[in-house]
């Protein structure tokens, strides 16, 4: 067994399980960092204090974000971060305050969270940090609390899926149309409790933004963790390069050619309910959100601010257009190159950086009967706060190009 060929998955939770593992095993595992958020870490706490828990196994390792209801707008949250501000002021834990941003993102901004890690986070997208070669998944309450307090958590070692990324992307196509590819691909619960491992030619052409995105949306196909290998995109942030063994078993392989890619987009109400952007056109848009842990880093609102520009730079009437920041870094650096500024001053929105009107907790939400076009990962009904609203989900250039025009348009017209 210890010279068995291993995925990145099994070689990682090896390492934090102290012996030799492979898919199927339960593991005890050491985690490397952990992150709660507003939307779990109240109920974590109550488990945490129900476990006679009074320290944290390590205050320099676990991170709390005020994120989700950012800032918050009634009593009930605004009680949830007190307690939080409280309980880091008592145990030492690092607390990311309301306008930090979203957890993960931050936690990989400021170098939390390092190649070879184990991350744990009450968010399901935590996963999204599998971009720096590290196992990054999401978890309950109640395992938040016992991470907190042990500096361990139980998991079963998933099996690996492998994707196989061939080909460039085209002039016009980004990788929230190949995440939403994938996604299509593999099906809603087609990697339920397995991890996805990206490789292939095409991983040079995909820099750690594209990575992020490909992560981010690997939760929407039930995906327990999905990973980059070690390369020039996380090579000199630390940490330890794990690569996978050549003859790691993969249950199965996906493979998708980036060059025949078109725009994509998902019709409410379920992020696998991919189609070819072209299905979709002419269907009228009230909202454009452009935003959230998978479209609201800098790249995102600088593909925007390109589409507009080259559209005219007005928004079509009756068109509201969000902007939220994953991240007060993303925000500075967004108002230090004068793009939100632009953006401003043609109508634009911008909101307090974290998750935003995403998961409607905060922000600017739809009203009733809304379509809604988002860069966000998730369109269930309901989704951002309002029942009576439909969510499409598609890349910053194609909601760039819905708020230039007020109904859903290929963004490659505008070229």
């Amino acid at each position: 067994m210890p010279g068995t060929p291993r995925t990145i998955s099994e070689k990682i939770l090896s390492a934090k399980a102290g012996r030799p593992v492979q898919a199927g095993e339960v593991v005890i595992a050491r985690v490397d960092r952990v992150l709660g958020t507003d939307a779990s870490t109240p109920m974590a706490l109550d488990y945490f204090a129900q476990m006679g828990g009074e320290r944290l196994f390590d205050p320099k390792r676990v991170t709390l974000a005020l994120d989700h209801y950012s800032p918050p707008d009634t009593p009930g949250p605004r009680a949830f971060h007190e307690r939080m501000r409280a309980f880091a002021e008592r145990t030492g834990a690092e607390l990311l305050e309301v306008g930090e941003g979203i957890s993960f993102q931050r936690a990989a901004e400021l170098g939390r969270v390092l190649p070879g890690d184990l991350v744990v986070g009450a968010d399901s997208h935590t996963v999204t940090c599998g971009a720096l070669n590290l196992f990054a998944v999401g978890v309950g309450s109640s395992d938040l609390a016992a991470a907190m307090l042990t500096g361990a958590i139980w998991l079963k070692v998933p099996e690996t899926i492998r994707v196989v990324l061939e080909g460039t992307l085209p002039q016009g196509v980004s990788a929230k149309d190949l995440a939403l590819a994938m996604v299509k691909a593999i099906g809603a619960e087609g990697a339920d409790y397995q991890a996805l491992e990206f490789t292939g030619p095409a991983l040079p052409g995909l820099d750690l933004n594209d990575r992020f995105v490909l992560c981010n949306l690997a939760v929407e196909c039930g995906a327990k963790a999905a990973i980059f290998p070690f390369d020039a995109e996380t090579e000199g942030r630390g940490g330890t390069r794990i690569d996978a063994d050549r003859d790691a078993r993969y249950v199965r392989e996906v493979h998708l050619d980036l060059s025949e890619l078109a725009p994509r987009i998902a019709l409410p109400h379920a992020p696998d309910q991919v189609v070819p952007l072209e299905q979709a056109i002419g269907t009228p848009v009230h909202m454009v959100f452009i935003g959230t842990c998978t479209g609201g880093r800098v790249k995102d609102f600088h593909t925007v601010l390109q589409v507009l520009e080259r559209g005219g730079g007005r928004l079509a009437p009756g068109v509201q257009l969000v902007l939220t920041p994953a991240s007060r870094e993303v925000e500075t650096a967004l108002r230090e190159d004068g793009t939100l500024a632009k953006l401003e001053l043609m109508g634009a929105i911008v909101t307090t950086t974290g998750c935003g009107a995403c998961c409607g907790t905060s922000g600017v939400l739809p009203s009733e009967g809304m379509n809604v076009l988002s860069t966000a990962n998730r369109n269930f009904k309901g989704r951002m706060g309002n029942l009576s609203a439909a969510i499409y989900l598609a890349s910053p250039a194609a909601c760039a190009a819905a708020a230039l025009n007020r109904r859903i348009c290929d963004p490659r017209a505008l070229a």
